[in-house]
Parts: structure tokens; C-alpha cells; sequence
């Protein structure tokens, strides 16, 4: 007689929790709990029919709060050495300034260097580049031997909104030909393009857009952190198993829900690739540079990173994926504190990455 086997996360027992499972790493859900972040999350305070406006209000409120978050996780770590940072103001396609956070080692010498393009996280909707947990990436790779460049992208909300899609696109493509046509000045030798959550939507979006465009020469390889690709959140597929087995783990499919009417408000391009690049089909992916898909095991969206690999892999693309045990979304990036060696692997792997491919 066959023994019993449980299914994990919720898809085994609905009312478990990030801080309940037992896959979790152990220290990231010590971290996270005193921050209230372990257990079910909180209804998000929308009906079904919300409006523009009262999303608007809604991302208002929470970006704020995973604002303070990151300074918070961020607070007490020390300075990291030997790496210098400036600021470059560009202008975008749609004549809008952008702002380009570029961290190099301290001295310039020794060059040139792999650039990664990094693009963050916050659903396309909300953060900054600026914000203490980007900056913290951002050093910590320039300081394993590269060049890093942070792009301050229009969001569809908050403080730096509303610009609903594509205005975040349009920006990561002018930082992108920013980057390419400046390699010399800037000690560069090939650009990585990378990112998380909603930066790693931006990734593979800035990469089908060069694809399409004829600027895909530019773009040497592709490093995309769990990803917000599939758009997917009022009605999850099954087939997307994670959304489930995950939901409410640090993200929930409702509150994604909403975030996808605000980068979208008409819902037009729910099944453009641009917008939501789980829809490209595989010959829209044939004939693209190396790619990374790094996902995390107890991440709502993991099926969807692991799903856009496989048809990378369909379509003849050099790609390898990663999963990161033990952790919720993006917890590789954000839990440098409590996590240290998990974090440090993965920019390690990024790096090496960047140096190779």
C-alpha cells in the first residue's frame, strides 16, 4: 500500500502560511516575521469594479510601506567598499528625463568590464531605483568586478507615475541604446540586462522589443530574477501550479491582480508580449542572446519564469534556470541580512554569468 504524499504549500492545506511551510528557509521566515510578512496576508481593500482612481489610491498606500521595508532590512548593513556611483540624466524616446544610477569599481581601471543594465523590481507600478535595497544590488555587483547601471523608469503609479504601459518599456529601451552607444566612455564590454518581479518583466520586454526592432545586437546576454510575466492573477491557470501551491506567500494573486489594471488600465494588452511576455510564442524567441531564468521555490510566480524557459529552450536559445530554495519573491535580492550566502550566490552566479556569456 502506497504511502500518502502531501501536496505542497497550499495546494496540501489552504490556510498554510510562508511562516508554516516547511520548505522555508528557516532564517528568511525569522526575518520576515517580526515584519508581519510570514503569515496571510492582509484582503486587498478593493472591490472586483475598483476604479482608476481608487487603485491609484490603493498603490499610493503601499508603496510607502515597502519603501520604509527596504530601508528598514537595509539599515544596518555596512557601506560595501571600493565601488564609486554618479548619476546621468538622460533623455528618453518620449523626451522625458531618465535617470541612469551607474556604480562602477572605485578608480576605473582594470576595464573594461561587463555592464549589467539592471532594471527593478515593484510589479512596473511602484519603487524606485533609488531605493536602498536596488542601491545595496547594485554596489554589491559593481564591487564582483563590473559595471552596473540602474535605470529610473516612469511607473504606472506612485511617485514616479502614473505612466501606464509602455512609458516604463520605452525608458529601459532608451537606457538600453544610452548604454550601448556610450560602451568606451563607460569601461564596458558586453550589457547583461537584468532584473526582478517587475524589472524582470522589463528584462525579457526591453529584449523581445530589441528583437523586434533591430536592436537585439546590442543586448550580449539576459538575467531574469523571478518574473512578473504572465499577467494572469484574477483567474490563475493551472497549468501556472504556483500561483496556487504560493498564493499569499509575501505576494498574493489579488493585489498582483491590481497592479496589472494599473499598468494596464483597459486591460488591452493582456496577451501582448510586450506588456506581458509569457505570451511570446517560440519563434518569437528564436535567435535571442544567452539567458538566465532564476526563480524562487515558494514564489507565486515561479511556474511562470520556469514555463518562459522552457520555451526558450524550444526555441534553440542558450539558456540554463535556477531555483532558489528556500525563499519567497525575490528573498535571494531583498534578505541580504538574514540570508547572506543565499544572496551572495546569486549575484555571484549573476556575475559569472556576465563575465561569460
Amino acid at each position: 500500500m502506497s504511502e500518502h504524499v502531501a501536496l505542497p504549500g497550499k495546494l496540501g492545506d489552504p490556510d498554510r502560511t510562508l511562516g508554516t511551510d516547511p520548505r522555508a528557509d528557516s532564517r528568511l521566515v525569522a526575518a520576515l516575521a517580526p515584519l508581519g510578512l510570514a503569515g496571510a496576508p492582509e484582503p486587498v481593500p478593493l472591490s472586483a469594479d475598483a476604479t482608476d482612481q481608487e487603485i491609484y489610491e490603493y498603490t499610493a498606500t503601499i508603496e510607502p510601506g515597502f519603501e520604509m521595508l527596504f530601508d528598514l532590512i537595509y539599515a544596518d548593513l555596512p557601506a560595501v567598499e571600493g565601488v564609486e556611483s554618479r548619476t546621468e540624466v538622460i533623455t528618453g524616446v518620449d523626451g522625458n528625463d531618465i535617470n541612469l544610477y551607474i556604480h562602477q569599481p572605485t578608480g576605473g581601471s582594470g576595464g573594461p568590464r561587463p555592464c549589467i543594465l539592471h532594471i527593478h523590481g515593484g510589479g512596473m507600478v511602484i519603487l524606485k531605483a533609488s531605493g536602498a535595497s536596488y542601491v545595496r544590488w547594485r554596489d554589491e555587483l559593481a564591487a564582483l568586478d563590473l559595471v552596473v547601471v540602474g535605470v529610473e523608469f516612469r511607473n504606472a503609479e506612485g511617485a514616479l507615475g502614473p505612466h501606464p504601459f509602455p512609458a516604463g518599456l520605452n525608458d529601459c529601451t532608451s537606457a538600453l541604446e544610452w548604454v550601448h552607444a556610450n560602451k568606451a566612455d563607460l569601461g564596458v564590454s558586453k550589457i547583461v540586462v537584468s532584473g526582478e518581479s517587475g524589472g524582470g518583466n522589463l528584462t525579457l520586454a526591453t529584449t523581445l522589443k530589441a528583437s523586434r526592432e533591430g536592436r537585439l545586437h546590442m543586448i550580449d546576454g539576459v538575467y531574469a530574477q523571478c518574473p512578473y510575466i504572465s499577467g494572469a492573477y484574477w483567474n490563475p491557470p493551472m497549468e501556472l501550479t504556483s500561483l496556487h501551491e504560493n498564493d499569499g506567500y509575501f505576494l498574493s494573486s489579488e493585489m498582483m491582480g491590481y497592479l496589472v489594471r494599473a499598468y494596464d488600465p483597459d486591460e488591452e494588452n493582456l496577451t501582448n508580449p510586450l506588456a506581458w511576455p509569457l505570451n511570446a510564442s517560440v519563434d518569437d524567441l528564436r535567435g535571442m542572446p544567452p539567458h538566465v531564468i532564476s526563480v524562487n521555490e515558494l514564489d507565486p510566480l515561479r511556474d511562470e519564469g520556469l514555463a518562459y524557459f522552457r520555451k526558450l529552450v524550444e526555441a534553440g536559445v542558450t539558456v540554463s534556470s535556477r531555483t532558489v530554495n528556500g525563499t519567497c519573491h525575490a528573498g535571494d535580492v531583498i534578505l541580504r541580512a538574514a540570508i547572506p550566502e543565499v544572496y551572495a550566490a546569486s549575484a555571484r552566479d549573476l556575475t559569472t554569468f556576465a563575465h561569460t556569456c
